[in-house]
């Protein structure tokens, strides 16, 4: 599993994650099953609080992502159906304000990021 922190997003990173991993999920990078690293070993994997590793992986057990079974690690379930709209609404959110910034991070101006967006929406 690959996920990244950006710490000059204004996106939180446990926010940052959580987009990345139901990202990696619904698009079957991490198949049902499939266990997540410890939040101790990826907490150190990405230099951040384990706390900030453990909220992640609450909001995520929470949407129904994943499971976590105390010593055995914290499970796949699978992606999830479409949350309600408010919710939707504040995840989409979120991930824009992420991508906008690693766009422009990369120094990408809004035409550009308009442009790539527009092709991945034309995607299958």
């Amino acid at each position: 599993m690959i996920v990244t922190v950006d710490p000059a997003s204004a996106v939180p990173p446990f926010e940052q994650l959580r987009i990345q991993i139901s990202g990696l999920i619904g698009g079957g990078g991490l198949p049902v099953g499939a266990r997540l690293p410890s939040v101790r070993q990826l907490a150190k994997d990405l230099g951040l609080a384990p706390g900030t590793i453990a909220r992640t992986y609450r909001e995520l057990e929470d949407a129904g992502f994943v499971e976590t079974k105390g010593r055995h690690g914290t499970i796949v379930l699978g992606a999830q159906a479409t949350p309600p709209d408010d919710e939707l609404r504040a995840r989409l959110r979120n991930a824009a304000a992420a991508y906008v910034s690693l766009a422009r991070s990369l120094g990408a101006d809004d035409a550009r990021i308009r442009v790539e967006l527009d092709d991945q929406l034309r995607l299958p």
